[in-house]
């Protein structure tokens, strides 16, 4: 199977190309044109699968260029994750579960896709003998598992783009501690959406790649831009479907790659019905998904108590459009929203889309709401995964709640949600809440307080191609 571009088909890439070249022409991402469409027999086959074989008997159905060796030595990394399956279904009650997906190295959801999908880069860069500059914008969890996921990695070498002051405080260590001398992370002034805008400019840049060969690297990224995380968010949503049989799934989404996964599950024969949208007060998604209108013209960015869901621009979105009206409409689409920043889906396409998604969203104090309601119930959640509660009402079959990061990660909102209070010393409020809930904390979190600070630069975003230059340099 090849891969298209979703702004014209008539370029298509072989999946080795795609994942180390992930922009297509005129800023288009590439996408499946067809996806596999998986029997009844293959799902029954899968209930008695592990993980890692399950996954990999997904993506062997893709019939990539790639040799399928290659797909099963990536998939090897989730023997480093917590004990039992890289993902952990937890029942909440008997028609909700939580599908945990953060007990990798930086226990957010990003390690699910980034740790495999940097083997797969690694093992074809080694293969083309060449050598690859690996960029990431972060909203809080892409940079750390980035980081993490190619550190050390051959051939490849990884800077990381963070808004400065809008992480978490665990997210930022984790990425201003970043040992290697292969990784560098850089705060720029702005926001998750400025970040990714520098990083889609340099992606398109040939003038950019030109200075790159000349130290000898070539360019390539490791957000959802590239159908290689993609890929490996479809199997997550697949496996809660075989586990639980039919489900309805939500979805704590900013740039809508995890949401994106579900619906290609869907269409590959997954068990899943209904997809829910949760988002935080940065609301774009809930109103697209209600009113098919994307508008972000008289919107500012809110800081809000679920930082990785900070966005405004999602880029996933585009794929959902292409994989719903095709190449020429999605190109108008984009096309508006970069001219006018907005657009407004036809009468026909807003009855497409509710036919697979709901949406809505949690402002702060709702969002508090649901992580002291749940820790009353013996659990602890993350503010990301605390903004799916408030539409498990709605669903009509098993509920899986995606879960996409530990609560550790954030424990000053932990703090004034459960304990009506701030938060002076974060260390020892992590340590307070740990005893308290009879939960271990991960050993990888707690060493960042104590870890040397290696990467603390801050700089205008105008600055940023000259610092990834000296830094390849």
């Amino acid at each position: 199977m090849k891969l298209v571009n979703t702004r014209n088909t008539n370029q298509s890439v072989e999946f080795s190309e795609a994942i180390l070249s992930p922009m297509g022409e005129n800023g288009g991402l590439f996408a499946p044109l067809n996806l596999p469409l998986l029997d009844e027999s293959f799902w029954q086959d899968a209930s008695t699968l592990t993980y890692k074989k399950f996954a990999l008997k997904i993506i062997e159905k893709f019939e990539f260029d790639t040799p399928l060796s290659i797909f099963e030595n990536a998939l090897e990394v989730y023997d480093e994750f917590d004990e039992g399956e890289a993902t952990h279904i937890v029942k909440q009650n008997d028609r909700l579960y939580i599908n945990e997906l953060w007990h990798g190295k930086t226990r957010a959801f990003k390690d699910m896709a980034l740790a495999p999908f940097a083997k797969v880069v690694a093992q074809l860069a080694e293969q083309k003998k060449e050598r690859y500059l690996v960029i990431c914008a972060t909203s809080g969890d892409t940079g750390p598992a980035t980081l993490s996921a190619f550190g050390g990695v051959k051939n490849t070498k990884v800077f990381c783009l963070y808004p400065a002051g809008k992480t978490s405080e665990v997210q930022r260590l984790q990425m201003v501690t970043a040992a290697g001398k292969n990784v560098k992370s850089l705060g720029i002034v702005g926001n998750f959406d400025d970040a990714q805008r520098e990083l889609k400019t340099l992606l398109s840049s040939k003038e950019f790649a030109t200075k790159l060969a000349k130290f000898g690297y070539k360019l390539n990224a490791a957000n959802s831009v590239n159908f290689g995380r993609i890929l490996f968010q479809i199997l997550y949503h697949a496996w809660a479907s075989v586990k639980l049989g039919r489900v309805d799934i939500i979805v704590p989404s900013g740039n809508f790659g995890d949401a994106l996964g579900a619906f290609y599950a869907k269409k590959m024969g997954a068990n899943i019905d209904k997809i829910f949208i949760a988002s935080n007060a940065n609301n774009v998604l809930t109103d697209f998904f209600k009113n098919g209108i994307y508008d972000v013209r008289n919107r500012k960015l809110k800081l809000t108590m679920s930082p990785a869901m900070d966005i405004l621009v999602s880029s996933n979105i585009e794929r959902l459009l292409f994989g719903l009206f095709g190449d020429k409409r999605t190109a108008e689409l984009m096309a508006n929203l970069k001219q006018e920043k907005f657009y407004e889906l036809t009468d026909e396409e807003k009855a497409v889309l509710k036919e697979t998604f709901e949406a809505d969203f949690c402002d702060d104090d709702e969002c508090a709401e649901a992580i002291k309601k749940t820790a009353n119930s013996g659990r602890l959640i993350d503010p990301h995964t605390a903004t799916c509660f408030k539409m498990v009402s709605r669903a009509q079959n098993t509920c899986v709640i995606t879960s996409t990061a530990h609560w550790v990660k954030f424990t000053p909102s932990m703090v004034k949600a459960i304990k009506d209070s701030g938060c002076e010393d974060e260390f020892s409020q992590m340590h307070a809440l740990s005893h308290e809930f009879g939960e271990r904390l991960p050993k990888q979190i707690t060493d960042l307080f104590e870890a040397d600070l290696l990467h603390e630069d801050v700089v205008e975003v105008s600055q940023v191609e000259e610092k990834i230059l000296n830094f390849v340099k």
